[in-house]
């Protein structure tokens, strides 16, 4: 079912929103080669928790961290660990969901380690005109199918492919709430959007094709062909017009060209 929030609901997941954004952000700015994920999980765990909030992530399902830490062809849920120290040219998406209050916010972004390739830095920024080309079609009236549809047409033009494996959701008391937000899609097919949703959109896109197995760990997400995959997300909010971006505190959309 899914669920209409109201003005004061919206608020306490915009705070839980800001919290996210500058948790994310400064670990963010840690990722640097000779640095372990691990080290960049137990940073994000502190922050949350001094904030007096909770890591999400941490236990859900039996998963065993804070943060996701998803390096190279590693789409998602990559489990942090201690011996896997970042290297000059990587990248890595640091994906990380808190409460706060009892309402979350979910979020992700993927950033270089140190110089990386120029096709990865476009893989990144790809990933990112992804999100954003989909949040402008997030208004009351819209539908589930022209987020995705602007999705993969954003990652086709870009010569990438979205993963279709994978998906967004609704959020807000619970971390995956109704409905599924496909990274594909025909616009004008699906739910029709409301004002008061909130959702979480993440393109995941990869440089080569779109498929993905599973790792022996149960968690991990890579990609099959070990082409570099990037991930971005963010928790919104729709309203009567463009909706605006709850993990994004500040953002003023500008008008199209």
């Amino acid at each position: 079912m899914i669920t209409i929030k109201n003005p004061a609901q919206i608020e306490a997941m915009r705070r839980s929103g800001a919290l996210l954004h500058e948790v994310l952000q400064t670990v963010a700015a840690e990722v640097k080669p000779g640095v372990s994920t691990l080290w960049l999980n137990e940073l994000a765990e502190r922050l949350i928790r001094k904030a007096g909030a909770i890591p999400s992530c941490l236990g859900y399902e039996g998963f065993p961290a804070a943060l996701c830490t998803s390096v190279d062809s590693r789409v998602v849920h990559g489990i942090p660990s201690k011996d896997e120290i970042l290297r000059e040219g990587s990248i890595i998406s640091l994906d990380c969901v808190l409460s706060l209050d009892g309402w979350l916010a979910d979020s992700a972004l993927t950033v270089p380690v140190g110089e990386v390739s120029q096709e990865k830095m476009k893989l990144i920024r790809t990933t990112e005109a992804c999100f954003f080309a989909a949040a402008r079609q997030a208004r009351a009236g819209a539908t589930l199918g022209d987020i995705g549809a602007a999705i993969a047409a954003t990652a086709h033009q870009a010569g990438c492919t979205a993963v279709r494996d994978l998906t967004g959701h609704g959020i807000g008391r619970g971390m995956h709430e109704d409905p599924t937000v496909y990274n594909y899609g025909q616009p004008g097919h699906g739910a029709k959007l409301r004002a008061g949703m909130t959702l979480a959109i993440e393109p995941m896109i990869a440089l080569g094709g779109w498929r993905v197995d599973e790792e022996d760990d149960g968690w991990g997400i890579v990609t099959r062909d070990g082409s570099p995959a990037s991930h971005y997300e963010h928790t919104v909010a729709i309203t009567d017009g463009l909706p605006e971006i709850l993990t994004l505190p500040g953002f003023a959309w500008r008008e199209e060209a």
